[in-house]
């Protein structure tokens, strides 16, 4: 493995088709070197038939939508049926194993390859309870899982789970992604360890309301501007996926 190594991965592929569409673009024509997917969303199925063959993670989702384990408690769920984020720092931990385990086999099914790594809509991971089920799972089929501290880089390394050693991203009322916050960003990347940056391109949700949506198009339109390219060719930089963590490709 490098002494460095740069992540660019985008969040949130079958969260919409107009957010898919723009993730699949940034990874095909733009800069973006990898991508976590949403496999329990009315989108996922035609998501995943256009992102084949792509470096693609699964983007765990407890806060949204049904869960794929049939054998998830009924009572750990809202009066849909579906998962409620605000529940999740109450979710066991055997229980979100098992869902991890049952998402990683729906993004095997659809898209016909493994999960490259695992991250979680909305960061839920940080709760204790989520952390423990999820690296319990990762350990289990040996895959990385992003860490976006350095307590949760501690607790899933203590726990044999590969990780990024740095992390960069976020997303909140302006758009996070410029060019130019992009070009700083590089200039004070780490110097050593794999980095992730996480970004949210896209084009703006046409089926859901969401608090991060014109700005998708502008973290798109900053990944695929040439001037991106030509600051990671500047810094000797080639984008990478995951699997760098447990198979130095």
């Amino acid at each position: 493995m490098p002494s460095r190594a740069l992540i660019i991965n985008a969040d949130d592929l079958g969260y919409d088709p107009a957010v898919t569409r723009g993730i699949l673009r940034s990874m095909r024509e733009g800069v973006v070197s990898s991508a976590t997917f949403m496999v329990n969303t009315p989108f996922s199925e035609a998501a995943a038939r256009e992102a084949r063959g792509l470096s693609i993670g699964l983007h765990l989702n407890l806060a949204r939508g049904a869960p794929v384990w049939s054998g998830f408690p009924r009572e750990l769920l809202g009066e849909d049926g579906g998962f409620v984020e605000a529940r999740a720092g109450s979710l066991p931990a055997d229980v979100v194993e098992a869902e991890t385990f049952a998402q990683l086999a729906r993004l095997a099914g659809l898209l016909g390859q493994p999960a490259t790594h695992v991250d979680v809509h909305k960061h839920l991971h940080l709760h204790a309870g989520v952390l423990e089920g999820l690296a319990r799972a990762a350990r289990s089929v040996g895959i990385p899982v992003r860490s976006i501290d350095a307590e949760m880089r501690r607790t899933l390394r203590a726990q044999g789970v590969a990780t990024n050693a740095h992390f960069v991203g976020d997303a909140g009322a302006e758009a996070y992604w410029t060019l130019e916050r992009f070009a700083s960003e590089l200039a004070a990347l780490p110097q050593d360890g794999v980095i992730e940056l996480m970004c949210h391109p896209g084009y703006r949700p046409e089926t859901l309301k969401s608090g991060y949506a014109a700005q998708r198009e502008v973290e798109l339109e900053t990944f695929l501007h040439p001037q991106a390219r030509e600051l990671l060719a500047q810094a000797g930089i080639v984008p990478v996926d995951f699997r760098v963590l447990t198979s130095g490709s």
